[in-house]
């Protein structure tokens, strides 16, 4: 069953890395033009909430771009990279303060947005991949077992 399950995995693992490392792309492109050229500025309350969301963001798709890189890594059978490491779990989420986000330009929030569900992707992955996989003919037992 995990020979199976491997190679979809591999391949999860691959495109989320390249759409994490877009989003990060975008998002550092986007908070620096709006800090520089947007509507923040000369307005210290919205310079910070900025900088504090910009924080959040980068955060965020910082953890999820290290638990990638570790499943990578896991992957290619790096003896450093194991299940039970720190960089294995995702953690809990850096939630946005949607309050403030309300006033910054609409593809400030999307990136925003997107990062939090990027996020939500990944945990919803992790949680699946922790319940070790079984075999069909563990599972045949099981329902025979379950019958008697």
């Amino acid at each position: 069953m995990m020979a199976i399950n491997l190679p979809v995995q591999r391949a999860q693992v691959e495109n989320l890395y390249v759409e994490a490392m877009l989003l990060a792309d975008e998002a550092h492109a986007a908070f620096a033009a709006q800090r520089n050229l947007g509507s923040v500025r000369g307005n210290a309350a919205a310079q910070i909430a900025l900088a504090c969301e910009s924080l959040k963001t980068t955060t965020r798709l910082m953890h999820v771009i290290a638990w990638l890189l570790h499943r990578r890594a896991m992957f290619a059978g790096d003896p450093g990279a194991g299940p039970n490491d720190s960089a294995a779990r995702i953690g809990e989420p850096v939630a946005a303060d949607w309050e403030l986000c309300a006033g910054f330009d609409a593809p400030i929030r999307r990136i925003i947005a997107a990062s939090e569900r990027l996020f939500e992707r990944i945990a919803v992955l992790e949680a699946g991949w922790k319940a070790p996989p079984v075999a069909p003919v563990q599972a045949l037992l099981a329902r025979l077992e379950a019958r008697l």
